[in-house]
């Protein structure tokens, strides 16, 4: 066993031996139907911390050469797989993290760094074969599979930090994809090709080097949806293990949607709310808040507008396709909201071609970018918003009018209002602190309808629950009369307390545009219809 060449299973070893550990194995099949195809160059991007380098150390236990891993896979899922045997350790594989030949390599190319260092162990093993003065890969790796047969499985991390990290050395990422190409494009000695990354490769500038690479990236995961995260089904299964709230986790760190797998969870951030027993925000704290901040001040036309938007619990349509995944040259916000979305700062519906802020964790990044300048008038909103959840549990409907009048005044240069979904939008930015104790909801399906916000209380907070409807140019007590007449109560099954019926209305056709807010109570039991 070496660095590079088969390094074993030590890796996957201690993540089976971890206080939490998913188990994600069944990604081994998905990759094993690839093996000696057309298809055998995959490239899957995810936002850092997203268990890539995780799912690579898996993946070099299960093909390395040289060690036996069966006893390490057994009783997981993979075990029941017909193909289970048939590749379990039968592959020479070459594994490279591109991170640490990036730090290593200080005056050399990283490329040149890397050769040398596979060079070595390849010729421990294979030195008859490899001439003294040879320092191509790719030719080494050529004259092994003439000589000897053998196939190679190149397992990759990090592929894309030489863009990342490097990002106006345009000349030195040429010579870099020139180089992956040269090594793994259509040469005979790769059985399989499995690169990581945060971003996908298709577009690299006016480079098409590695166009034979399948792309699984946060737009679409294809038929690797399941290994994106934690589902649904494995978090559930945590939080009973470790005696944690559901809903509350799914407030946290729920909210990437997929187009089979509709919550998708951020692993780093459950596992260590699960061992730590506390929710916070982990994820975000493993990187600081100015790559965010750097992409947030940009100023495309309308990119504040979206921002504020998803702030409110809103989603704005994002063309994906127009981003070259060049992390410095953007033409339009759409590029920015595509590039947010592959570091995992928005969740992409890609049914519907929607970004949007994925959960609590996630939207606590974007107000910390937010309070130290460039976003006063926003963040005037966000502070005043205690105030307004106070007056509306209290049933001071005035009050709740006045303050939202005040919020539409301070963000009006930003948010318009044109309809009710954006009426939507600057209702939950001015509702924004009610996150902490509510999982809001937007347009739930409801008793005959759906209902446009419902505020469901978290476990604990001892807050009533919250029914909104919006009306645009009608009045807040036919807002009250929907409610009532749709029943939309009937969908809080399951809970039974006080529930708040809100009716907001804006008047567009009113001189001073005021809103207006009527406020009624009720006691709910869902076994009676309505409520009481």
């Amino acid at each position: 066993m070496g660095i590079y060449l088969n390094p074993g299973n030590k890796g996957f070893w201690e993540s089976i031996r971890s206080k939490i550990y998913v188990d994600k194995t069944g990604l081994i099949a998905c990759v094993n139907e690839l093996i000696n195809t057309e298809e055998k160059y995959i490239c899957v991007s995810r936002p850092r911390r997203f268990g890539k380098s995780m799912a690579l150390k898996m993946l070099a236990a299960y093909y390395s050469r040289g060690c036996d891993s069966k006893e390490l896979f057994a009783g997981r899922n993979i075990e029941a797989d017909a193909d289970f045997e048939k590749h379990l350790n039968k592959y020479d594989v070459i594994a490279l993290n591109m991170q640490q030949f990036l730090l290593e390599s200080e005056t050399q190319q990283v490329t040149d760094y890397l050769q040398q260092e596979v060079l070595k162990e390849l010729r421990q093993e294979y030195g008859a074969f490899i001439e003294d003065q040879e320092t191509l890969l790719s030719a080494a790796l050529r004259r092994i599979y003439v000589e000897t047969g053998r196939e190679f499985i190149f397992l990759i991390d990090e592929w894309d930090c030489v863009m990342r990290e490097r990002q106006d050395a345009e000349e030195a990422q040429k010579q870099y994809l020139d180089f992956l190409r040269n090594l793994l494009k259509d040469q005979p000695y790769v059985a399989l090709a499995y690169m990581t990354g945060i971003l996908p490769v298709k577009k690299y500038g006016k480079q098409s080097a590695l166009n034979m690479f399948f792309e699984y990236s946060m737009t679409n995961q294809k038929n690797l949806e399941e290994y994106t995260g934690f589902t649904e089904r494995e978090v559930k299964a945590l939080c009973c293990q470790f005696d944690m709230d559901f809903v509350e986790t799914s407030s946290w760190y729920d909210g990437y949607r997929l187009k089979k797998f509709q919550h998708i969870y951020n692993p780093r951030s459950v596992v260590e709310a699960m061992r730590c027993q506390d929710f916070s925000s982990y994820w975000a704290a493993t990187e600081t808040y100015d790559a965010l901040k750097l992409y947030m001040d940009m100023d495309f036309d309308g990119l504040r507008t979206d921002i504020t938007v998803m702030l409110g619990g809103g989603r704005v349509k994002v063309n994906t396709r127009s981003f070259q995944n060049d992390m410095r040259n953007f033409r339009v916000k759409d590029d920015v909201l595509t590039l947010l979305i592959h570091l995992g700062y928005l969740a992409y519906d890609s049914v519907t071609a929607e970004a949007f802020i994925p959960n609590k964790e996630i939207i606590m990044e974007f107000e910390n970018v937010m309070s130290v300048g460039g976003w006063p008038e926003v963040m005037g909103v966000l502070k005043a918003s205690e105030k307004l959840l106070e007056d509306t549990l209290a049933g001071d409907a005035r009050s709740v009018a006045r303050g939202l009048d005040w919020a539409h005044t301070e963000v009006a240069s930003i948010l318009t209002y044109n309809d009710e979904n954006s009426l939507s939008c600057a209702i939950g930015l001015a509702y924004y602190s009610a996150r902490k104790d509510y999982k809001i909801i937007r347009e739930l399906p409801a008793g005959r309808g759906f209902a446009d916000i419902v505020f469901l209380p978290l476990p604990g907070s001892g807050k009533p629950a919250l029914v909104m409807e919006l009306k645009y140019g009608k009045n807040a007590a036919a807002a009250i009369q929907q409610i009532k007449d749709r029943r939309y109560a009937e969908t809080l099954r399951g809970y039974a307390g006080e529930l708040l019926m809100v009716g907001i209305n804006y008047d567009k056709n009113d001189e001073n545009k005021h809103h207006s807010c009527v406020i009624e109570k009720l006691t709910y039991n869902p076994t009676e219809k309505g409520g009481t």
